[in-house]
C-alpha cells in the first residue's frame, strides 16, 4: 500500500490548481509564474477584499538563497504597515506549506512604465516623489529594501507607491539571515549598489542609489550601468561614472540631473541622506542647489577612471555601517519652521528662529524647510497682488528669506539643508499639515500669540497644527 508524502513534502507533491484549498485560503487563478514563486490570488471567509498568495517554488536544487529570501520576507512584511506596503493577512510554516497572503494591489507595476521610458519630465519628478514617499515611510520602520526597482513598486488606484517583494530586504531590528548564510552580493544588478557589490547590507541609502538609477532610465530610457552579466561589469559602477542624462536627453534640466547623479554617488555619505530630503527636493525643484554635477556634460575619462579605480583598490575594507534604517532617518530629520511673515511681533519671530536654530545646530545633518502661508480669500480672484500691484508670493517670499538670514549665517548651511516655501491655501493650519505629511518633517516649530477671546473662539493655527500633524511640534510663544 502506498504510503502519502506527509509535511512539506507532501505540500511539495501537490500541485497548486484552482479550487485548491490551503489553511482556508481558496485559490482562484494563477497571476504570475516566476523563477522563485508562484502568485495566486485567493479567498479566504473571514478576509474580505482581494488576497495575493505568494507560495515558494521548492523544486529539487533550487537556489537556496531563494528559500532564505522567502523566510526573509515572511519575517519582516508582517513588521510592516501604511499604505506603501501591501497589508499583510497570514503565513504558512515550511514544515507544511510555506505561503506568504497579504492585500493584492490591483494597480500595476513600474515595469511598464520604464519599458515606454524616455517618460514626459513632469511624470519623471511625480513618480519620483511618490517613490520617494514609500521609501522614506519603510525606513521609518526600521527597514532598508535593497531591492528597489520599478518591478518592485506598485501604484494604488490613488496613485500612492506601494513597496513589495522584501525577500532582499533588512530590519534593524531581525537577524540577516542573507548576509549570515552567503557572501556574494544581492540584489538586481543593474540597481544595486557600490556598497551592496562590497557586501555591506546595513545602510539604508542603498535604496537612495537604485532610486537614482530608476530616476536615471525613466529619463533616459538608458540604464546608467548597463545590465551586467559579470561580477567585472558589476564592479565598473565603483570606479566608472555614468554618461551624464543631458547628453542623453536635451531636454533634461540641470536640476533633475542635479538629483540623479546626486543618488548614484559611490560614496553613501555625498548622496542625499533620506529619501524624505529627496521628496523634499522634487517638491519644488526651484530650490535645489545645483553644484558641478548639474553641469557634468561628458562621461569620466580613462585617466579619472584610471586614478578612483587606484584610490579604490587601496583603500581599507568596507566597515559595515554603525546605524539602520531609522537610525539613518533619525539623524538627518527635516525641521519645519513655520513663520508667519504677516505678524508685525518682531520679538516672537526671532524667538522662533532662535528655536529653529537650537534644533538644528543639534542635528549636524538636519534639513530646515522654512515655511510660510499666503492666504488666500474664498471668493477672491485677485489675491495675487496687493493694492500696489506687487506680487505677494515673491513679496512673502523675499520676507521668509529675510528672516532665515541670521540662521544660515550663524550655522553657515549650504543651500541644500536650507529651503524655502510659500503655501497658498485658505486655511493656513491645513496646509502647513499637508506639508508635514506630504514631505515627512520630522519636528515643526512655531510662534503662537498670547490668547484672546476671538482665537479662544476661533482656535488658533498653533493648537489646529499641534492636534493634527504627524510629528512633533514645538510651540514658542510670545
Amino acid at each position: 500500500m502506498a504510503v502519502e508524502p506527509t509535511g512539506a513534502s507532501a505540500a511539495a507533491a501537490m500541485p497548486l490548481q484552482e479550487g485548491r484549498v490551503i489553511d482556508g485560503f481558496t485559490l482562484h487563478r494563477r497571476l504570475h509564474q516566476g523563477g522563485m514563486a508562484n502568485l495566486w490570488e485567493v479567498s479566504h471567509p473571514e478576509h474580505p477584499g482581494a488576497l495575493l498568495m505568494k507560495v515558494p517554488r521548492l523544486r529539487l536544487g533550487e537556489d537556496p538563497a531563494t528559500i532564505v529570501g522567502f523566510e526573509v520576507e515572511q519575517m519582516i512584511l508582517p513588521t510592516l504597515q501604511g499604505p506603501h506596503v501591501p497589508r499583510f493577512i497570514a503565513r504558512g510554516d515550511f514544515t507544511q506549506q510555506p505561503y506568504i497572503v497579504m492585500e493584492l494591489i490591483a494597480g500595476p507595476t513600474l515595469a511598464p512604465r520604464a519599458d515606454d521610458a524616455p517618460l514626459a519630465l513632469d511624470e519623471v519628478v511625480e513618480i519620483g516623489a511618490r517613490v520617494a514617499a514609500a521609501i522614506h515611510d519603510l525606513h521609518r520602520q526600521r527597514v532598508a529594501h535593497l531591492d528597489i526597482k520599478p518591478e518592485n513598486v506598485l501604484l494604488r488606484a490613488d496613485g500612492t507607491a506601494v513597496l513589495v517583494d522584501f525577500g532582499l530586504a533588512r530590519h534593524d531590528a531581525l537577524p540577516d539571515l542573507l548576509d549570515e548564510e552567503f557572501r556574494q552580493p544581492m540584489g538586481s544588478w543593474p540597481y544595486i549598489a557600490p556598497e551592496q557589490v562590497k557586501l555591506v547590507r546595513n545602510d539604508p541609502r542603498s535604496d537612495l542609489f537604485a532610486f537614482g538609477v530608476m530616476l536615471y532610465q525613466f529619463t533616459t530610457g538608458e540604464l546608467p550601468f548597463g545590465e551586467p552579466r559579470s561580477m567585472r561589469a558589476l564592479r565598473r559602477r565603483l570606479h566608472v561614472d555614468p554618461v551624464p542624462p543631458r547628453v542623453l536627453r536635451a531636454d533634461c534640466p540641470p536640476w533633475l540631473q542635479e538629483v540623479i547623479l546626486g543618488c548614484l554617488e559611490v560614496d553613501p555619505a555625498k548622496r542625499y541622506q533620506t529619501a524624505a530630503h529627496l521628496a523634499l527636493a522634487l517638491e519644488d525643484p526651484r530650490q535645489i542647489a545645483l553644484t558641478a554635477r548639474a553641469r557634468i556634460s561628458a562621461a569620466s575619462g580613462w585617466l579619472a577612471r584610471l586614478r578612483r579605480r587606484y584610490f579604490r583598490l587601496n583603500q581599507p575594507p568596507v566597515t559595515p555601517a554603525a546605524h539602520g534604517a531609522r537610525s539613518q532617518v533619525v539623524k538627518s530629520p527635516i525641521i519645519m519652521a513655520a513663520v508667519d511673515t504677516d505678524d508685525d511681533s518682531v520679538d516672537l519671530a526671532a524667538r522662533v528662529r532662535e528655536m529653529a536654530r537650537r534644533i538644528v545646530l543639534a542635528e549636524p545633518d538636519a534639513r530646515l524647510a522654512c515655511v510660510t502661508v499666503l492666504k488666500m480669500g474664498l471668493l477672491s480672484v485677485d489675491d495675487y497682488e496687493d493694492a500696489h500691484g506687487t506680487n505677494r508670493h515673491v513679496q512673502q517670499l523675499a520676507a521668509l528669506k529675510h528672516w532665515a538670514r541670521p540662521i544660515s549665517k550663524l550655522l553657515n548651511l549650504d543651500a541644500g539643508r536650507l529651503t524655502f516655501h510659500v503655501l497658498e491655501s485658505t486655511d493656513p493650519a491645513a496646509a502647513l499639515v499637508a506639508f508635514a505629511q506630504r514631505n515627512g518633517v520630522d519636528q515643526i516649530v512655531m510662534g503662537a500669540r498670547g490668547h484672546s477671546a476671538m482665537r479662544r473662539y476661533l482656535g488658533s493655527v498653533s493648537s489646529q497644527v499641534v492636534a493634527q500633524a504627524p510629528c512633533t511640534v514645538t510651540v514658542v510663544r510670545d
